[in-house]
């Protein structure tokens, strides 16, 4: 039996060497075979979102770093352990920079799973999934989004049987073996831990603030060329439209650079509102989106809630909208903890439809998402949340959901025959590296 402990804990964070120090005993004294990786460590280069580990190298990121190790390891194992601080509910940037590259063990074909679509298995077995998070100070609502993350992660990669828990940071060690126990017993009999059910996102927005600057950060790695664009952008384009002054900022293209950081803040200084666009990366943002907001959360801590307005707009490569909430949920927790005041966030199922199309250019297929932005648009531009109107209307199918399903067994094999590898679709090469 193999265990693989994925640390995403932070520079000068003891909480998750602990954790870990306390699940490999355990582990060990039960037999276990244990690899741990302490991810801030490791070179992994952010996921480009072009499929290629579906469509180029099936199976094998293009990335050729860590990942790839680290992607075998989970294959050859009964059990993946993540280790997080809770991050606005989600995994910290350092964990999420693997777990965006699980999709590699995943398959890109389509299949109904509880009633939802999801990605096929690659593997005939998959790993159980224990998810750890911790926080400094008690957070219910941070830790309900934390759950619901991790029986979503379980589902789309196919655990066995998972649990989640949230401890204090302060846990003696004493304590934290006793959580070690309950964990692995659970794991050991096959008990998941309970379902959770977000709780409706709430609007802090008044009505009162006067909105004459806009910010658009997309936090998608293609830019300009993304679904996350087309929707932003035609957003922004109505906000300028009604005389307000708009910037955007690709959040990929600005992280690793000081300057354009600066650059960043201080358009985030003088913006009245701030709008994140972004694709949803295994049921969460993309990892240096995270990142970026783990920034500005940084860079606000001590600041008394000024009144900026903060929204989000994301898209899925699944059909059902809903399958966007984990994500929306995250950006409402960041809101909060980072001095805004949310305005309200917007999802869009079967995001591929769209595939970076300007809405203007994309026809007949893009008139309610057209309608719905405009809605949003122009409560925004008054300072209003978004109204239940527009989300309603991005979240009705672009087309059925069968439809999309076929139709996207017909675009992975189209896709893959432009490099060679029709025929790879379903390898299994870990397995075979392994075996």
């Amino acid at each position: 039996m193999k265990a693989v402990i994925l640390n995403g804990s932070r520079v000068n964070d003891g909480t998750g060497d602990r954790i870990s120090a306390a699940l490999v005993a355990r582990l060990q004294i039960q037999g276990w075979e244990v690899v741990q990786v302490t991810l801030r460590e490791k070179k992994i280069g952010a996921c480009a979102g072009d499929f290629f580990c579906w469509i180029r190298t099936p199976g094998i990121c293009n990335i050729n770093d860590d990942n790839r190790d680290i992607a075998a390891a989970i294959v050859d194992s009964q059990l993946v352990a993540y280790l997080s601080p809770v991050t606005f509910g989600g995994y910290s940037s350092t964990l999420k920079n693997m777990v965006d590259h699980q999709i590699q063990n995943v398959s890109p074909f389509f299949e109904m799973n509880e009633g939802e679509t999801h990605h096929k298995k690659r593997y005939q077995a998959n790993p159980a999934l224990l998810a750890i998070g911790w926080q400094d100070e008690p957070d219910a609502h941070s830790e309900v989004v934390f759950r619901h993350l991790v029986q979503r992660n379980a589902l789309n990669l196919h655990a066995r049987t998972w649990i989640s828990d949230v401890v204090p940071a302060t846990q003696s060690d004493a304590e934290l073996r006793g959580r070690v126990r309950d964990w692995l017993s659970a794991l050991r009999k096959g008990q998941s831990s309970p379902m959770v059910t977000l709780l409706a996102s709430k609007a802090t927005v008044n009505g009162d603030r006067s909105v004459q600057r806009a910010l658009l950060l997309v936090g998608s790695p293609k830019t300009r060329k993304s679904t996350s664009y087309s929707l932003g952008g035609y957003l922004f384009g109505h906000l300028a439209e009604q005389g307000i002054q708009t910037e955007t900022i690709y959040l990929h293209t600005v992280v690793r650079s000081a300057p354009k950081w600066q650059a960043l803040l201080d358009a985030l200084d003088a913006a009245d509102l701030v709008t994140l666009v972004f694709p949803i990366y295994v049921d969460s943002l993309p990892a240096p989106v995270t990142e970026a907001l783990e920034r500005i959360a940084a860079h606000r801590q001590g600041r008394e809630a000024d009144g900026k307005l903060f929204s989000a707009v994301t898209n899925c490569g699944f059909p059902e909208a809903y399958q966007c909430a984990t994500g929306l949920a995250i950006c409402e927790t960041f809101a909060q903890q980072a001095g805004f005041a949310w305005a309200g966030g917007l999802a869009l199922g079967a995001g591929e439809m769209i595939n970076g199309t300007p809405l203007v250019e994309a026809g007949g297929k893009a008139i309610r998402i057209r309608q719905a932005l405009e809605l949003a648009a122009g409560a925004l531009a008054q300072g209003q949340p978004v109204p239940d109107e527009a989300r309603e209307a991005l979240a009705k199918p672009v087309i059925p959901h069968r439809l999309y399903r076929l139709s996207g067994w017909w675009r992975w094999k189209q896709w893959a025959k432009r490099h060679n590898a029709q025929k790879l679709l379903k390898r299994q090469p870990y397995k075979m590296k392994a075996g």
